[in-house]
C-alpha cells in the first residue's frame, strides 16, 4: 500500500508529519514525499525543511493521496501540474484526503464538489465558493474523500482511517506507539470552546480575512 504525501513550499509541517507518523506505522505500508520538484521545502515558519523524494510524475497510483494545508496553499489554487496530478491520481486512489486548508487545493482541483468536508475553522467559508459544503467537524468522510480540520486533526483522519484499514486494534497499536494522548492545559482547541477574545484574535489575524479586505 503506497501513501502519497504532497509537499509544496510553506506548508504546515504537523498537516504532514502528523498523518506520516501514523501511516509509517501501517505494516506493509509504503509512504512516499512527492511533489513538482525533488529536494527540500521550506515549511511555513522557514526554519524547517521537508524533502520531496519522489516527482509527482513518479507517484502515479498511491493508494492513499493525503494533501497538507499551510499558507503556501494560496499559490495551489491555479490550475497547474499538482491539479493535474491529484485529478489523476484520484482516479484510482482508495483514499483521498486533506489536512486543514490543503481540503482547498482539493477543492481547487474539482474533486469536492457535492462532498461535505472540513478544513481549519477560518478556512471554512471559503469550501462553498469549491463546490463542497462546509462541516465543522475535526474528521469528514464522504465516500472516499477524508478532510481534517486545523493541523493536530490530521492525526486524528489519520489513525481513523488506519482503523478503517486494519481495524481497532492496529489504530489502537499506533496511537499507542505514538503515545497520542492529548491533555493540554486548556480546553480551547475549537472556536466554540476558546474564549471569544482568543478567537477574534486570531481571527483579526487570519490570511484569509486579510486577504479578503485586500
Amino acid at each position: 500500500m503506497q501513501i502519497a504525501i504532497l509537499l509544496y513550499d510553506r506548508l504546515t509541517a504537523l498537516d504532514a508529519v502528523g498523518p506520516y507518523e501514523v501511516f509509517s506505522r501501517i505494516p506493509e505500508a509504503q509512504v512516499v514525499f512527492t511533489g513538482e520538484r525533488t529536494g527540500p521545502v521550506r515549511t511555513d515558519i522557514g526554519s524547517l525543511g521537508l524533502v520531496v523524494d519522489a516527482p509527482l510524475e513518479e507517484v502515479t497510483r498511491p493508494d492513499i493521496v493525503v494533501v497538507p494545508g499551510g499558507p503556501g496553499q494560496t499559490a495551489l489554487m491555479a490550475d497547474g501540474p499538482v491539479h493535474e496530478w491529484l485529478r489523476a491520481v484520484d482516479a484510482t486512489s482508495t483514499w483521498t484526503t486533506s489536512v486543514c486548508t490543503g481540503s482547498l487545493i482539493l477543492g481547487a482541483a474539482g474533486l469536492l464538489k457535492g462532498k461535505r468536508a472540513t478544513s481549519h475553522w477560518l478556512a471554512l467559508e471559503q469550501l462553498p465558493a469549491l463546490g463542497a459544503t462546509p462541516v465543522s467537524e475535526r474528521v469528514v468522510f464522504d465516500g472516499k474523500y477524508v478532510t481534517a480540520a486545523g493541523v493536530s486533526s490530521g492525526i486524528d483522519m489519520a489513525l481513523t482511517l488506519a482503523n478503517r484499514l486494519g481495524g481497532d486494534f492496529l489504530s489502537q497499536a499506533v496511537q499507542l506507539g505514538i503515545e497520542y494522548d492529548p491533555q493540554p492545559p486548556h480546553d480551547a482547541g475549537s472556536p466554540a470552546k476558546a474564549p471569544a477574545e482568543v478567537v477574534e484574535f486570531l481571527r483579526s489575524r487570519s490570511r484569509f480575512v486579510l486577504e479578503g479586505a485586500e
